[in-house]
């Protein structure tokens, strides 16, 4: 099993480090099957490895490759920690990274940089399995770091549109800052416990910190800062809505299998410091509700197709916040679980819809594609049935109805939070139908420029199945109590079962089931029914001033460039001429003059360059002449 364990990481790399070298002279056939074939490999090892742990859910194995760092107390190895929550997320990056390598062979076909294309994506498939494997948090943060700097270089892709680099550089200085925050915590993690070991910090931490220890929060919270920089979350969300200049198929890895949920990992990870911080729970909840809310209403107003998406995806990863801070560990990565095949079955059929019409985006332009397009239409709505969290028979209801359910009865439940759950699952599926109805129905105004072939169809065919039948795994109280999700977990996350009434688990779901059909109703109203009532009010003053404001994702780029960007340029700018740039400046003029000076000597002149060798070597034979001493006799 250790050899299987190894290999799930190394062929994602091993696929980049053999793209790269002949990125511009492999034929497409070879790239394809290096791209998809190392990713299709990790996935195969995955499964074999998940298939002992279905057996035995409580096996924990170690796997030490080699020693990297040895200094005093600091030990940390490329080592691998494999358990239940590892190797569910490994199942879904690779598994699903799969299916998106498959999708991308015919999205990107003819592009010039094909193999580059793969070679970034493998990269960023291998750098967040080495994020959920590894045994101690500094080859974490390798991890971390390695799919920040894919994220740059598969959103700005299509590098010669400056819109493309600056989408790309956003989202790396974005989640600079929360990587900051998250350094610090490793250090003072060390500092106090003498170990970057994830096992060891557990069992330390528990021992050496008591409920609402000032260190212990503080850490904490600088976690929490990696974890909202990454899962792009309040305060630092801004950057995923630009990353859709990235091609499609990146957009979906990002936000189905890799970089977004890589904060949640993280807290889940290391439950046990935010268990001893219960104020950072609390906040950890909040942050998730007001962002699930804020993004709700930005997505209600995009026109683009992707930008809707994107929305989403801060929207249902606030979700996984609300559940993580409440304590509903099980229902967080269940929802991370389920959501992984809706938004990627999402994302690669709207990238389906963008080929079809020629890359337009925007939905006004679209329109009645469901009588064009068929079979994508029926995927797309399966995947919007899903996110919107139909009742009973789509994945995202269940799971989204465990978070819910939570915040309203759990150990840590907290009504106004649910109340702000359930209004997002109203908004949810409000947007979400939306979506459905300016793409697909309504009068056609194009005609179809690309209709699907088996590399799209195949991944949506798959992911449409899994969109319904993967909540089915955990089933609430009242309908059967199927536990083999949170049964898989209970070895590694604390348990957060409630005892109460059936009657209130039907109330709670009946109130959920409202919020979604009210959504999709009033959404039905809006865009195929074209209500004059409701029409009139969206024509109104106020209802056009949200507009603009939610379209710019609450003007937290405004804000963010009036409070931080412009007092800083103009820093930068009093403080170019100090004395310190002076004495760099004059360092930067003596090496500009000599390399002048050094040129000039390089006249192209024979006789020039053998008299400065018979100088030089006069000048040396009088050194040397000079340097001897005459011997006694």
């Amino acid at each position: 099993m250790n050899a299987l364990i190894a290999c799930i990481p190394l062929f994602p790399f091993l696929g980049a480090l053999l793209l790269v070298p002949g990125a511009r002279h492999y034929s497409p056939g070879l790239v394809k099957l290096l791209g998809c074939g190392s990713i299709a490999l990790s996935a195969i090892c995955t499964l074999m490895v998940g298939w002992s742990f279905l057996q035995q859910p409580a096996l924990v194995v170690n796997v030490q490759l080699w020693n990297w760092i040895r200094s005093g107390a600091l030990q940390a190895g490329f080592s691998l920690h494999v358990d239940a929550l590892s190797i569910t997320f490994a199942f879904i990056i690779t598994f699903v990274g799969a299916l998106i390598h498959i999708y991308a062979t015919e999205y990107m076909q003819g592009d010039e940089d094909y193999a580059r294309f793969f070679a970034c994506m493998n990269l960023f498939v291998g750098a967040m399995l080495l994020l959920v494997l590894a045994d101690n948090l500094l080859l974490l943060y390798l991890g971390w770091e390695g799919v920040g700097l894919c994220s740059y270089l598969l959103i700005g892709f299509w590098y010669k549109d400056p819109a493309n680099g600056a989408a790309a550089r956003k989202a790396f200085i974005v989640t600079r800052i929360g990587d900051t925050a998250m350094a610090v915590a490793l250090f003072m993690l060390f500092y106090h416990l003498q170990t970057l070991n994830i096992a060891g910090i557990l069992q330390l931490a528990a021992a050496q910190w008591s409920t609402g220890h000032t260190t212990v929060v503080l850490i904490a919270l600088l976690l929490l800062g990696g974890a909202v920089g990454k899962s792009a979350q309040l305060p630092l969300q801004t950057w995923l809505p630009d990353a859709m200049a990235g091609p499609t198929p990146v957009s979906a890895l990002i936000h189905a299998a890799t970089m977004v949920t890589a904060g949640v990992y993280l807290i889940a990870r290391l439950h046990l410091l935010f268990e001893l911080s219960p104020q950072v729970m609390l906040l950890v909840a909040s942050i998730g509700v007001i962002t699930l809310l804020l993004a709700g209403c930005s997505a209600l107003v995009q026109r683009d197709i992707k930008k809707v998406l994107a929305y989403s995806t801060i929207s249902q990863i606030g979700y996984m916040f609300l559940a993580l801070g409440v304590g509903a560990w099980h229902a967080a990565i269940f929802h991370f679980f389920t959501h992984a095949f809706f938004k990627a079955l999402l994302f690669l059929g709207a990238g389906a819809v963008i080929l079809a019409m020629h890359h337009e985006q925007d939905m006004f332009k679209m329109g009645g594609l469901r009588k064009q397009v068929p079979g994508v239409y029926r995927c797309f709505v399966a995947g919007a049935a899903a996110l919107a969290a139909l009742p009973y028979i789509t994945s995202g209801f269940y799971s989204k109805d465990a978070i819910l359910w939570l915040a309203w009865q759990g150990p840590q439940a907290n009504t106004l939070l649910w109340i702000g759950g359930l209004l997002g699952a109203f908004l949810t599926a409000l947007y979400t139908f939306r979506m459905v109805f300016l793409t697909f129905w309504g009068p056609q105004q194009h005609h179809i420029h690309h209709y699907p072939g088996i590399s799209i169809r195949l991944p949506l065919s798959i992911l449409t199945v899994l969109a319904i039948v993967a909540g089915f795994i955990e089933l609430p109280h009242n309908l059967g109590h199927v536990t083999l999700f949170s049964g898989f977990l209970q070895n590694v996350l604390p348990a957060t079962g409630v005892h109460a009434s059936s009657s209130l688990e039907w109330i709670a779901q009946l109130l959920s089931a409202v919020c979604c059909l009210a959504g999709i109703g009033v959404a039905y109203l809006l865009y195929v029914k074209a209500s004059p009532a409701l029409e009139r009010f969206t024509q109104t003053g106020l209802a056009q001033y949200f507009t603009r404001l939610w379209q710019k994702g609450w003007a937290f780029d405004e804000l963010y460039d009036l409070l931080i960007v412009r007092p800083f340029m103009a820093l930068s700018r009093l403080l170019r001429k100090d004395a310190p740039d002076k004495l760099y400046t004059l360092l930067g003029g003596i090496t500009i003059k000599a390399h002048h000076i050094l040129a000039g000597t390089q006249k192209g002149l024979l006789r020039w360059y053998v008299l400065s060798v018979l100088i030089g070597a006069v000048l040396i034979l009088t050194a040397i002449l000079l340097h001897l001493k005459p011997t006694t006799t």
